[in-house]
Order: structure tokens, then sequence, then C-alpha cells
């Protein structure tokens, strides 16, 4: 399998558990607050990872290349996740997708802008076309923007923004080390953010109650949408061009909706097949012009 196809399918099977991740983290924040599930997350995740490690060979990592990783890590794991997660505390599930699917744009331009990679005419036209898709998908009628909201959905974009930013960086830091020790790094520098700010919401909100399906949701996103999902991620960045495969991040609304229609036997309209189309297609001239 070439470089190119497994970085794409890297790409599109992390957006699609983060697709999932969406509906199981609006549940579980209900009961566990957001930095507090952050740490609870990134422990998980960490431990993984080290586990996985520990089971095969790895490259070393040299002390100047760890810190680099650490505050890549920062901006991923401790601030954009946190913007994340308070943005969906506060907003809605449709407004999350939809505010956050501005990711990919901020990956074009801060690809072009730290990595020297060219912003095409068939790139953008990808990324157009990606976009309308997305938001046929979402449907804006779902959602709102109304005042109480408001806040929620401006922490939904500095997550977009934050998440974009990591995105690309994660792609200089792989260069020079493997993908799983530079995941687990990454994992670690996100605590420094989380743990204190978790601490402070055990003791000013607490928690409520916990039950089995609070337990599983927990596992889910600390082994599935961060250990798993997160290295695929940086996989994906390692493999391949970052303006190109941001364009997988739309598989994450599409699942979320289909989840919707399977499990919320919501309606699935015409609007959702045409994006769906528009989407693949998107993703289609992307490969289109690497390929060329």
């Amino acid at each position: 399998m070439n470089k190119t196809l497994l970085g794409t399918l890297s790409g599109l099977a992390a957006a699609s558990i983060w697709g999932v991740m969406y509906v199981v983290s609006k549940v579980v924040l209900q009961v566990i607050p957001p930095f507090a599930l952050i740490t609870c997350r990134l422990v998980l995740g960490s431990l993984a990872l080290w586990f996985v490690l520990g089971m095969r060979p790895h490259s070393g990592i040299s002390h100047q290349n760890f810190w680099r990783i650490f505050g890549v890590g920062a901006i991923g794991y401790g601030v954009s996740l946190g913007f994340q997660f308070i943005g969906t505390k506060l907003s809605s599930a449709s407004n999350a997708s939809l505010v956050t699917s501005a990711t990919p744009a901020f990956i074009l331009i801060f690809s072009a802008w730290l990595l020297k990679e060219r912003i095409t005419g068939m790139r953008v036209l990808a990324l157009v076309a990606a976009t309308i898709g997305v938001v046929a998908v979402i449907d804006p009628r779902n959602s709102t923007l109304e005042a109480p909201r408001f806040v929620g959905n401006l922490a939904l974009l500095a997550a977009a923004l934050t998440w974009a930013l990591y995105s690309v960086l994660i792609r200089m830091v792989t260069r020079q080390s493997d993908v799983l020790t530079v995941s687990l790094v990454a994992f670690l520098g996100g605590l420094p953010i989380a743990l204190p700010a978790g601490v402070v919401e055990l003791r000013t909100i607490g928690i409520g109650q916990v039950t089995l399906g609070t337990v599983m949701g927990v596992l889910f996103l600390g082994l599935i949408a961060t250990a798993l999902a997160m290295w695929l991620w940086n996989t994906a960045f390692a493999l391949v061009e970052a303006g190109r495969v941001s364009l997988t991040f739309f598989a994450q609304p599409i699942v979320g909706t289909l989840l919707s229609w399977l499990l919320l036997k919501e309606a699935l309209t015409p609007l959702f097949l045409i994006g769906g189309v528009l989407i693949a297609a998107g993703v289609l001239l992307a490969s289109r012009q690497e390929q060329e």
C-alpha cells in the first residue's frame, strides 16, 4: 500500500471515529466536566500507547525534539481539546459539527505558511466542494446561533483553529521521530494544561452520577477516540501533504449523521445524499491533485 493511500485511509478512519466521539462526549460531559474528561482521555491514551511501545522496538528521541513535540501536544491536546469540549458542552452537536468543519480550511492556510505547500486551484476547488457538501449534510437549519450558545460557538471556532495548527505542526515533528512515540509525547504535553484545570473543576463543580454507560464512554474516548484515532490522524499527516489529508476530516459529519439515522431513527434527507457526493468529489479532486 503506497503512502498516499495509507495516509488517506488513516485520516478517514480517525475522522470517522471522531464522528462517533461527538455523540459520546456530549453524553459523558453531562457527568464529568470538560478538562477532567480530557485528563481521563490523555491518561488512558498515554497508557495505551506506552503499552504498545513496550511491545515493539522503537526509535529514541532527542531531548530537543521531546520538548518540541511536548509543546505541539500542549496546543493540540491541552488548548484545542479544551476548547472543543467546552464548545460541545455549551453548544449543540449540530453546531459543533458545523463550526469545526472550518478545520480543513485553516489547515490549508497553515500548511502554506509553515510547510510551504502550494495552494493550487484544484486543491481550493476540492475544499470548496467538500465544504459545501458538509454544510448540506449537517443542514444549517438544525443549528442555532442565539446568544446562549454564542460562547460555545466561539470555543468551537477556537478549537478548529488550534487543531488545524496542531495538525500542521505534527507533520513537522514526525520527520525526526516515529509516529507512535510522537503521539505519546504529545499526549503528555496536554496534561500540564488539562490536569490542573480538571482538578479545579472537580473541586468547584464536581461530577454527576457515574454509571456503567459513563465508564464505557470514558473508555471509548480514552482508548479509541484518543489513543487509536489520534495515532491514525498523526500517521496521516506524517505520510501525506497536510492540505490534501485535511479533507478526510469531512468524514466526521457524515458518520455522525449516519449514526443519528441508525441509532436515533432520524431521517436522511436528500441534502445528506447531495452533501455526501460533494464531499466524495472533493476528496477525489484532492487525490487527483496529489497524483499530478
